[in-house]
């Protein structure tokens, strides 16, 4: 599994070098478990630079609200210790998935080359798409302690607005495909950013594959921080 961070601000950074965190499998790097301890509040920035930012066009606002901080000191650390196994499986079940543990919360990503993709100017869930997203299910049922957050960006081919419409509608197609199987709904937030939030070249074929991606972001809830700090308290 690659750990990949990008456009994050400079004392994030530096904590990020201080910590030693660097590309590793999910259950070899114990510092994924160490993070929430030592990162602190600093840590939402670094989510948000990988599945973009609620900072001007679109979406629907919520995004920094959802990330919020990192839970510091004992109870960060169980936290990331379930974070970790999570998303081992995840990243067993989807072989073709990028997954990547950042801060408390675990990133995925898919693109054309992995799990969960749309046809052309298409927003609807492909049999092969749902092939991947059903095992996410299960392992979503498994950890029911978490917040889920699914965020839409298309590449620039077509007008910005077409773009933005068309990540809008595969983020929500995304989110309806997996509350259907039985998931609550009020453990989903849904964004979209169109063609604004690049992680590739755009101006290469591979490039645009990449960024007409779909990342779904799992948080710990108000259950598993509240239930981490009690027991450290104990």
């Amino acid at each position: 599994m690659k750990t990949i961070i990008k456009n994050i601000s400079t004392s994030a950074l530096a904590i990020l070098l201080i910590t030693s965190v660097s590309s590793c499998s999910s259950v070899q790097n114990a510092n994924n478990k160490q993070k929430g301890a030592v990162i602190g509040a600093t840590g939402g920035a670094i989510l948000g630079a990988i599945i973009g930012n609620n900072v001007g066009k679109g979406g629907n606002g919520e995004l920094g609200a959802v990330i919020g901080g990192v839970v510091g000191g004992g109870a960060g650390v169980l936290i990331g210790n379930k974070m970790d196994k999570q998303a081992q499986q995840i990243e067993e079940e989807i072989p073709g998935a990028v997954v990547e543990r950042v801060d408390d919360g675990i990133v995925i990503t898919f693109d054309e080359n992995s799990g969960v993709y749309f046809d052309t100017a298409k927003y609807n869930v492909n049999t092969a798409s749902q092939t991947s997203l059903n095992k996410l299910v299960s392992v979503f049922k498994e950890y029911p302690d978490t917040n889920i957050l699914v965020v839409g960006h298309t590449d620039s081919v077509g007008s910005e607005e077409s773009n933005m419409t068309l990540s809008k509608n595969r983020a929500y197609a995304v989110t309806n495909y997996l509350t259907n199987q039985g998931l609550s709904s009020s453990r989903f937030t849904t964004n979209w950013f169109g063609e604004t939030q690049p992680l590739n070249d755009n101006s290469t074929a591979e490039g645009r594959a990449k960024n007409r991606r779909v990342n779904v972001a799992i948080l710990p809830n108000e259950k598993m921080i509240n239930d981490a700090q009690q027991e450290t308290q104990n």
